[in-house]
């Protein structure tokens, strides 16, 4: 058998459509573990003589690792081990049955035939990946809707903006376009584990917990040469700003272009979508979550600690924050290290918060864990925990004395409408009551207490914990910030502030306001405005305060986060200090997307995009970036001339959709004023 290099037929086709993996454009096989695949081979001259099979995968294959198995031909498949099937014989031709075990480990693997003595013959390659349409498999996921949302699903949404006022954006994953799958068995092949025991990491590759692990330390790129660089400074030169991004491809193919040296920039919904991509590509259902005031709890005691000076700013002060939104995975398998209540929907993060074990990476913890308060189980669920559920306690710092004064505290603050997309539709779907028991009520401060206890701090002396009767002195006033008009780009922004008087006596209240561009994060970048009043209020008296900042003030000083922070601290005479806040977020001017026509496979169809100058000043630089899975190939920037006030750009443009079914358009739109306004549309192809 070996005189004659063998040909091998790998019904690339036939294959490809049993085991879910038709929409990989390869000339290589990719099935799927725990099914059989069927291959016909020539060459071998006697074929009911006894034929062994080697399948190979890693860099020193051995039986002992199961990175090597040998196999001959039996007569039905194995349950346990890989095995081979004879579906025919001809006089110079076999077709074989091959399956590979349910817990088989994933990657590119080699195979060759032996026939007899002779030295073996190579098939060729193929790509084993996980399979959550079988049963046996820690992936398996039962519902079929799920599956084709969670791991064939090419599009997604993202959810964005504040608690206040949710906005969200398309984001293309794109797992099966290009070369996308070879660029996911790199990432395995350049990980810190991989480099520091090449054999022990392959062999752990059958475990969607440990690569989920490894891969949330390697989209990032701290410790590791991984994906992409987080900066969340507000400058982004050298790089592209986070915001600018549309889909995961354009940032896979950078990385490998580049030597694999981290792609510049990205923010945690970078980090998400391009984890949500690597594990969808590699079979495991994945999905990104949105947190809305997520905690980001440095120092493990599951409360938050803010500062504000005297004027009401807020202070970069200790390593607690709160961001107005965060973008993690959940990835969908079993936990047999926990048990099977902790199985189905794992937490993993990308974004380099934390170290763990380390290294910046994060997770899987199981998501039923910390709705339980369970912080003691693998994977940093006291970190998960807290991004939900911490205590936030407002201080006011004096910095020429170091005395800090509790203002006030919360517990219903953090975790809030926690969002993800819905299945098969582009709606928003609220999980909040999958990762806590209702705020407020006496189950999820039980969990609270639980936790606490689970990590010694119900009665370790805490000198900086608040006596409580400082958190039960009761504030003589209340305020807070409505939103009078739109809340967008290019208008002036215009707000009530409103204060009650809770008490029968008059009060008087001396009112320090701010205003500051900000980062998603809360990171305060520019002031914008402040002022301050005085205020006497009757008894139980309301009273509103309108407060106009507008457009031209704030323009120069905006983030492309587009969002900002209004702060009033006020100071009560003879009373305690109220603390009055809002996070805003601002919208971006629409964009339409119109498509002339049928959109047919392999025929032109003409797309127009108009976006229309909403400002009384003309906008410059303006371009426009549209991308989509099976519309085009790769990303499409198309220059706009500048646009006076008013004026509306109407740009054409062609595509040629290359499969059916429906397909989402991708636009960003930037000019001078105006940074990623992004939209999508869906796109029904025909063949």
């Amino acid at each position: 058998i070996a005189a004659t290099q063998p040909s091998t037929n790998w019904h690339l086709k036939e294959n490809a459509r049993e085991h879910h993996t038709s929409k990989f454009s390869s000339e290589e096989l990719i099935v799927r573990r725990g099914q059989a695949f069927t291959i016909t081979f020539n060459g071998t001259e006697r074929p009911e003589q006894n034929l062994i099979f080697i399948a190979e995968t890693g860099p020193k294959p051995s039986k002992a690792t199961k990175t090597l198995a040998t196999f001959d031909i039996s007569s039905t498949a194995s349950k346990e081990g890989w095995s081979a099937v004879l579906q025919s014989t001809s006089s110079n031709s076999v077709s074989i049955s091959v399956s590979s075990p349910h817990n088989a480990i994933i990657g590119r693997y080699r195979l060759s035939v032996q026939s007899g003595s002779s030295t073996p013959a190579s098939l060729g390659t193929f790509v084993l990946l996980f399979n959550p349409w079988s049963s046996g498999d820690a992936v398996f996921m039962p519902n079929k809707a799920e599956c084709e949302e969670y791991v064939l699903e090419e599009f997604g949404i993202i959810f964005a903006g504040n608690k206040n006022h949710i906005s969200s954006f398309g984001w293309n994953f794109g797992q099966f376009q290009g070369d996308t799958l070879n660029i996911c068995l790199s990432i395995l092949d350049r990980s810190l584990y991989y480099r520091q025991d090449p054999i022990t990491d392959v062999s752990h590759r059958h475990d969607p917990r440990y690569l989920g692990r490894v891969l949330s330390a390697m989209v990032n790129g701290n410790d590791d040469q991984g994906v992409v660089l987080g900066n969340w400074s507000g400058k982004y030169e050298g790089g592209k700003n986070p915001s600018s991004w549309t889909g995961s491809g354009e940032i896979l193919q950078s990385w490998k272009k580049s030597g694999f040296r981290p792609v510049k920039y990205g923010q945690c919904w970078v980090f998400a979508a391009v984890l949500t991509t690597v594990l969808r590509c590699l079979g495991i259902p994945t999905r990104t979550i949105t947190n809305f005031s997520s905690a980001h709890d440095a120092d493990g005691n599951l409360r938050v600690d803010e500062f504000y000076d005297a004027e009401g700013n807020h202070l970069e002060k200790g390593a607690d924050s709160v961001w107005n939104f965060h973008v993690w995975n959940e990835s969908w398998f079993t936990r047999n290290d926990l048990g099977p209540s902790y199985s189905g929907w794992q937490i993993l993060d990308a974004t380099p918060q934390e170290q763990s074990g380390g290294i910046y990476q994060c997770g899987p913890a199981s998501r039923y864990a910390i709705k339980e308060g369970e912080v003691d189980l693998d994977y940093d669920s006291t970190f998960v925990f807290a991004e939900v559920n911490a205590d936030c306690m407002y201080w006011n710092y004096d910095s020429a004395t170091g005395k800090k004064t509790l203002i006030f505290s919360k517990s219903t603050e953090i975790g809030a409408s926690i969002s993800t997309k819905a299945v098969g539709r582009d709606d928003r779907v609220d999980v909040t009551n999958d990762y806590k028991y209702e705020e407020g009520s006496a189950k999820e401060r039980d969990i609270f207490k639980k936790a606490r206890k689970k990590l010694g701090l119900e009665d370790k002396f805490d000198p900086t914990a608040p006596k409580i009767e400082e958190i039960e002195q009761k504030p003589d006033i209340s305020g807070k910030f409505k939103v009078a008009g739109s809340l967008e780009v290019g208008k002036d922004l215009n707000l009530l502030l409103v204060l009650e008087n809770l008490q029968s006596d008059a009060k008087t209240v001396n009112v320090n306001m701010t205003a500051w561009s900000t980062l998603y994060t809360r990171r305060r970048v520019n002031q914008i405005w402040k002022d301050s009043i005085s205020v006497t209020l009757a008894p139980k008296e309301e009273k509103q305060f309108p407060i106009k900042i507008k457009y031209p003030e704030y323009q120069q000083q905006l983030t492309t986060d587009k969002t900002i922070q209004v702060t009033a601290l006020c100071h009560v005479e003879d009373g305690i200090q109220v603390l009055v806040k809002r996070n805003i977020t601002l919208d971006n001017p629409g964009i339409d997307i119109q498509v002339l026509g049928e959109a047919k496979v392999n025929k032109e169809v003409v797309v127009e995009v108009a976006f229309t100058n909403p400002i009384d000043a003309e906008v410059k630089d303006c371009v426009l970036q549209v991308e989509g899975s099976d519309l085009l190939q790769g990303i499409l920037e198309l220059r706009i001339p500048p646009l006076k006030a008013s004026e509306t750009s109407s740009t054409k443009f062609k595509l040629i959709p290359s499969e059916a079914g429906p397909k989402h358009l991708l636009v960003n739109f930037s000019c001078d004023k105006f940074a990623d306004i992004k939209t999508f549309k869906m796109v029904n192809v025909i063949n």
